[in-house]
């Protein structure tokens, strides 16, 4: 058995060999049924359940329980396995022995932080982009469950064995990066005494007024404009919003000329660097921050349009390149090329998504955003129709977390810029309560984030109940003020109380959370095994003394509490969480 001891993988090819025993008996080489292993859902029912008979019932035409007598006569012998009993219809429940249950203090004691990492990812290239908020301001609470839910993903799939490549895709060649320009030279204008009407759909936020001071300080009046040329020819705000700003900012690049460069490049550079160190802090890093710019100046874009031409997939229109979205399942076909010759951001997202397949990953994660699911069927669509498989691409949706502030809603707006930004969130909650609270949901579900009850120290407090778990070990270890490596050679066969047993079947399930967090892409899993292996854990020391004179029993008891914080600490480290030894 591996050091981690997950008992549904051995059960697994147990039940392999004796399935290929009991089909030959039957002369049966059709396609063999998936074999689960499913913790038993009462514990009279055994440790663990095999649904095989019945799912062999229809191929055999034979009665499920007969199968399963076949099944277990031709199961081979293993220590692990206590008993095995068929129950109801035709289930196959097995009892696993105590002695191999108490074998897992010592497992996680050896294995330290590694207990629970395995190779159900072996040799697998895997990538995830997440975030990929466009730089035009600080990063909100929205963004931050995307970073909280793509981070603990990464470190799941790393743990599952996987080679993760950790991504961020910078938008810094489109139509939004032009308005934060735009807005930053507006507000430096004004600052030099312009009179004008700042428009209501540029960036607001006090944000746009700090990088165009730091222009005024840098660079004085260099940029400063005869203010009739900027507003020259502009529509009205009131009946084209959009066009009245595009004229905007097609004068302000006529008038800037060469220095446009600067002032785009100094706003997406403050802007950039500001959300890189704001995840810092949030403990969310990058292997790769790539660039849209870099998919036009490498004539990849270009490339990828000429490809789709070519096999027929667009096709010309007002005089525009249209690519024929609703062949592939989509509502409406989509712009690539708008008649000025510009290229849309779905092209450049075509080309980004061809440029990730030839890096090779054996399979791409992408985390957005719930309000683009409309934008997955033309992108698969895109994929197929360049000759790839759009299969090896997964994307996770993730809905905005609504904040609630004293029993209020807050409001979060970037162009506007009245937005609770992700870290005044990390600030007055702590990035702990943060990053656990965003992964309490699945990331498809609504979320509202209650910022008293993240800051409270209580038992309804989930954060907080699974860190005190780990602190109260550490307490008690710190009082019996012994060498923890002496803890490796304790009798677990002295553990045998109800409150014990528990324990050691959550240890054991450990390794086969993370697999199952792996495969979903739900790290929600792990918060929840937290949250209930510390209610375990605090049952069993509200009922139990440890520092008792029994050396023998004082140690083993000491190793299990010593083994449920190391396991404690490899969870909450998947989801970006401190396991402090003292609260």
């Amino acid at each position: 058995m591996a050091h981690n001891l997950n008992f549904p993988l051995h059960l697994q090819e147990l039940f392999a060999q004796a399935l290929h025993s009991v089909l030959q008996a039957h002369d049966q080489s059709g396609t063999a049924p998936e074999i689960a292993i499913e913790r038993a859902k009462q514990a009279s029912h055994g440790d663990y359940a095999c649904n095989l008979a019945m799912q062999l019932a229809k191929q055999l035409r034979k009665p499920p329980r007969e199968i399963a007598q076949a099944l277990i006569q031709a199961l081979p012998q293993s220590p692990v396995i206590q008993k095995i009993e068929i129950a109801g219809a035709g289930f196959i429940n097995v009892h696993i022995t105590t002695a191999a249950k108490q074998a897992v203090v010592k497992a996680v004691l050896q294995a330290g932080n590694a207990y629970g990492r395995g190779d159900l990812g072996a040799g697998r290239r895997i990538q995830v982009e997440f975030v990929s908020a466009n730089p035009t301001g600080p990063l909100h609470v929205g963004h931050g469950r995307g970073a909280a839910y793509g981070a603990s993903v990464a470190n799941v799939l790393d743990a599952a064995g996987y080679r993760v490549a950790r991504e961020y895709y910078v938008n810094d060649a489109g139509r939004q990066m032009d308005i934060l320009a735009l807005s930053t030279w507006l507000r430096y204008l004004q600052l030099h005494g312009a009179q004008l009407e700042f428009p209501k759909n540029a960036y607001q936020g006090d944000y746009v007024r700090d990088m165009a001071a730091q222009i005024q300080t840098a660079h004085g009046t260099r940029y400063v404009r005869e203010i009739l040329e900027v507003t020259l020819a502009v529509p009205p705000f009131e009946t084209e919003p959009d066009a009245h700003l595009d004229t905007l900012i097609g004068n302000a690049k006529r008038l800037l000329g060469e220095d446009y460069a600067y002032v785009h490049n100094h706003a997406l550079t403050e802007q950039l660097g500001d959300c890189r160190h704001d995840l810092a802090e949030f403990g969310v890093h990058f292997d790769e921050w790539f660039s849209e710019q870099s998919l036009f100046d490498s004539g990849l874009v270009a490339r990828v349009v000429e490809a789709l031409k070519s096999g027929n997939h667009l096709y010309q229109q007002d005089g525009a390149w249209w690519f024929r979205s609703i062949a592939f399942g989509d509502e409406k076909d989509r712009v690539v090329q708008r008649d000025n010759g510009l290229y849309t951001y779905f092209a450049s997202d075509i080309a980004y998504h061809l440029n990730k397949f030839e890096r090779g990953f054996d399979r791409v994660i992408n985390v957005w955003g719930a309000d683009h699911h409309g934008y997955i069927q033309r992108v698969n669509g895109a994929l197929t129709a360049l000759g790839l498989d759009y299969n090896k691409l997964t994307i996770a949706l993730v809905q905005f977390a609504v904040l609630y502030r004293n029993g209020q809603k807050a409001a979060m707006s970037t162009r506007s810029g009245e937005f609770v930004t992700l870290r005044e969130l990390r600030n007055e909650v702590g990035n702990d309560a943060t990053r656990f609270f965003y992964v309490l949901r699945k990331s498809d579900q609504h979320l509202d984030f209650d910022m008293d009850l993240a800051k409270s120290q209580s038992n309804e407090n989930p954060v907080y109940y699974v860190q005190y778990a780990h602190a109260r070990v550490h307490s008690v270890l710190q009082q019996w003020n012994g060498e923890n490596s002496s803890l490796l050679e304790a009798n677990a066969a002295l553990l045998e109380s109800s409150y014990e047993m528990t324990l050691l079947q959550k240890l054991i399930d450990y390794p086969q959370v993370i697999n199952n967090a792996a495969e979903d892409l739900a790290p929600h899993l792990i918060a929840f095994y937290l949250k209930d292996l510390a209610a375990d854990f605090h049952s069993y020391y509200n009922a139990s003394r440890f520092l008792v004179e029994d050396e023998a029993i004082k140690c083993a008891r000491l190793a299990l509490i010593a083994a449920v914080a190391q396991v404690l600490k490899n969870g909450l480290q998947l989801l970006g969480v401190s396991a402090p030894q003292k609260m």
